[in-house]
């Protein structure tokens, strides 16, 4: 049974064609899912919680604390509800909306079992991502699956000073641990794994930095996203200029590394990376 979710909130970009909606699910609850438009077709951003328990400092979604797990029913229907309002086939699923993934783990499974299914919207696995901050036994278990989705590593630093100081989840498992658990992953499933990495000015965009996280992911099967980091009126952090940002780049493609930067969309309706929340009045 599909539980129905219904809009609150519909926020069209003026810029793109990104559509950001506020979803009601009952009992003033309230989830936010975006709509992008690319040349291949329409992805879906989808939250997979109610809140964030992570508390990354340079994301909306943890802010307003977590309330609880979604059910895979109510993931699959913020995809149904969008498609029909819009009148589209979304072809293109990222697991990149408020909360992590992998803290919803059986929930999680369970809808990707339901999204693939022929009889239901049968997106193919290759066509979706799954996002984490780095929930270490949790990409072991995703490994032995073979799911063949892309994995999405929120690492945003090249070492444990750094990232401790704005992922919490770093005092758990650390970039080390991280990683080993991500070369396990890339060894099991020969996927690549897909790096983000978001860009903040005089933070974790300097040539050390860069060097650095090359000789971490150096001779990894892996891709490197940076992704110039979106303001969030509760934080103060800056996004990288360019010229740090192709310097950055420079960097990791001497070192043989596959790098690209994340193209913005739906800046004017807060619906890029790390600004979406799951509180109506802060829409």
């Amino acid at each position: 049974v599909i539980r129905n979710c219904t809009i609150d909130t519909k926020l069209c970009s003026k810029l793109d064609e990104t559509v950001k909606y506020l979803f009601e699910l009952g009992k003033g609850e309230f989830v936010e899912c975006v709509v992008m438009k690319y040349k291949y077709g329409y992805s879906i951003c989808v939250s997979t919680q109610l809140g964030c328990k992570m508390g990354c400092k340079f994301c909306a979604s943890a802010i307003g604390g977590f309330k609880r797990h979604l059910t895979a029913s109510e993931i699959l229907s913020e995809i149904y509800t969008a498609q029909s309002d819009l009148g589209i086939k979304i072809s293109h699923i990222v697991l990149m909306g408020t909360g992590e993934p992998l803290d919803n783990y059986d929930n999680v499974m369970r809808f990707l079992e339901l999204v693939t299914d022929e009889k239901g919207l049968n997106i193919s696995m290759r066509h979706i991502s799954l996002s984490t901050c780095g929930v270490v036994p949790r990409i072991y278990e995703l490994a032995e699956k073979k799911l063949g989705l892309t994995l999405s590593i929120s690492l945003h630093a090249p070492n444990d000073k750094i990232r401790s100081q704005t992922m919490p989840v770093n005092s758990k498992w650390n970039i080390e641990e991280l990683l080993t658990a991500c070369r396990y992953y890339t060894k099991v499933t020969s996927r690549r794994i897909s790096f983000e990495y978001a860009m903040i000015d005089s933070f974790n965009d300097s040539v050390k930095c860069a060097e650095e996280l090359a000789s971490r992911l150096s001779g990894m099967l892996c891709h490197i996203n940076l992704i110039p980091v979106n303001n969030v009126r509760e934080n103060n952090y800056e996004r990288s200029n360019e010229k740090n940002i192709k310097r950055f780049i420079s960097v990791l493609e001497r070192h043989g590394l596959t790098v690209t930067v994340r193209r913005t969309l739906g800046s004017d309706i807060n619906a890029s990376c790390g600004q979406l929340r799951a509180k109506k009045e802060n829409l």
